[in-house]
């Protein structure tokens, strides 16, 4: 009779919380104190055993399977945590999904034991499943053996994968037959190597789970715009364009364009280094009219240098500007450094050009004293 009746039950009694009133529990007292009980029970291990927040754990004791009992809770949660997930991590992962409260422990162990045998150490392999959660549900046999299979065959070894999945693990649970191998067959029908499409999978891996409709598009407008199929700034153009909608490059364009610079101007941007265009338009406007404002440099100055569109003011445009500002005003430099060597020597290597040669006489001055307290940071 039980049983019959709980097919009739609504879905708010099916996923009882202790701390919501339910009108229907009164129809069945044995199922309500049995449900009651057992999420209490739950309840209490992740409060006591686990140091859950009372609100985490309500949420997630209501949401438990029929599996779920405290045991079995209690038992998955002292597992992770004796493979290096920290707190923090499983805290995450059951407000992400409370069902692995109600898993096995041979279950989780199955998982885990696939990325050690690649080599993989516990930190790492926490890592890894705390970014793609989704590992813990997704089938062995039909999803993540046979993913792992493919990644081997096309890297070669096991180090080689492991370091993939360290970058990214949804290579994991991602369908590769349908991205990943037909993008990597489309860019080596452009005439790139093997040797340089491995390169960009393992700085770009996210590039290569986009579906091949969408990669072959931009494959088409990074040769529309005239990047050498041979440079390493093709790829770079074509995850660009992988990530970015059709408005959002307009926008990009248009900014552009407002603030001086001609199509010759943007072609050259883009073919030096494609990159840049991953900034958001507010992002390169902000940038541009910092520089432009500052009368040292103009349109030129960034055209031949435009990895200045990506770095940022507050931390190496404007304290290296104000150094050479200082410098400037004291006579200490005749002419202004171009805006390469501005944007690309690292702080040490900056303070060693420009700031050590007269550090006795501008040691005192403020700025310099935030440029030093920065480096040291």
């Amino acid at each position: 009779m039980i049983a019959i009746a709980r097919r009739n039950l609504p879905f708010s009694f099916l996923n009882p919380n202790p701390f919501l009133c339910n009108s229907n529990l009164h129809f069945f007292p044995s199922i309500q104190f049995h449900s009651s009980s057992r999420i209490s029970a739950i309840y209490d291990v992740l409060i006591h055993n686990h140091q859950f927040p009372h609100e985490l754990a309500s949420l997630a004791a209501s949401r438990v399977t029929k599996f779920g009992t405290p045991e079995r809770a209690d038992s998955v949660l002292s597992f992770l945590k004796e493979n290096r997930f920290t707190t923090p991590q499983l805290q995450k992962l059951v407000l992400y999904s409370p069902l692995i409260l109600g898993y096995t422990v041979e279950r989780l162990n199955s998982r885990l034991k696939l990325f050690q045998n690649l080599g993989i150490s516990s930190d790492e392999n926490a890592k890894i499943v705390f970014s793609n959660p989704t590992i813990l549900h997704s089938s062995m046999s039909n999803k993540i053996i046979p993913s792992l299979s493919i990644l081997k065959g096309l890297l070669g070894s096991n180090d080689d994968v492991a370091r993939l999945l360290k970058k990214c693990s949804w290579f994991v649970t991602a369908d590769l037959e349908k991205t990943l191998m037909p993008n990597v067959e489309i860019l080596k029908s452009c005439g790139i190597p093997m040797e340089r499409v491995l390169h960009f999978l393992y700085t770009h891996p996210r590039g290569f789970l986009v579906k091949p409709d969408i990669l072959r598009k931009s494959v088409d407008k990074a040769v529309k715009f005239g990047v050498p199929h041979t440079s390493l700034t093709f790829i770079r153009a074509v995850i660009v364009f992988n990530h970015t909608s059709e408005g959002m490059w307009e926008v990009k364009l248009q900014t552009l364009r407002k603030l001086g610079f001609g199509e010759h101007d943007i072609l050259a941007i883009f073919r030096k280094q494609a990159q840049v265009f991953s900034a958001s338009g507010k992002k390169m406007k902000e940038v541009i009219e910092f520089l432009l404002a500052s009368g040292k440099y103009d349109t030129s100055s960034i055209v031949a240098s435009p990895s200045a569109l990506v770095c940022s003011i507050e931390k190496r445009l404007e304290p290296r500007m104000q150094i050479l500002m200082l410098l400037e005003s004291r006579y200490l430099i005749k002419k202004w450094p171009c805006l390469a060597v501005v944007t690309t020597l690292t702080d040490a290597r900056f303070f060693d050009r420009f700031v050590r040669p007269h550090y006795d006489v501008i040691r005192d001055e403020h700025i310099t004293k935030l440029f030093v307290q920065g480096i040291k940071q």
